[in-house]
């Protein structure tokens, strides 16, 4: 157990964007921080549907091209039926 959560700790350094969302029935919320902790841009609001993803997706991207960000880590809160 030890190894695989060393494991997860070591992806991430300066060159990682993490993402974090908050899920919700209509509409969810994703902020940005870098490895550190520290908090990238404003948050973003989107809808559970394809066009919500579409726009997660582009506002990932251009932080990650803002900040000079190769990779994109994402989590969101365990709830019962994800």
């Amino acid at each position: 157990m030890n190894y695989k959560q060393n494991q997860r700790i070591e992806q991430m350094n300066e060159f990682t964007l993490v993402v974090g969302v908050d899920i919700a029935k209509h509409k969810h919320v994703a902020r940005a921080q870098d490895y550190r902790g520290i908090e990238i841009g404003k948050p973003c609001t989107f809808d559970n549907s394809r066009s919500g993803f579409t726009h997660l997706w582009k506002w990932t991207r251009s932080l990650m091209e803002a900040h000079c960000k190769t990779h994109v880590v994402f989590g969101m809160e365990p709830t019962g039926h994800y």
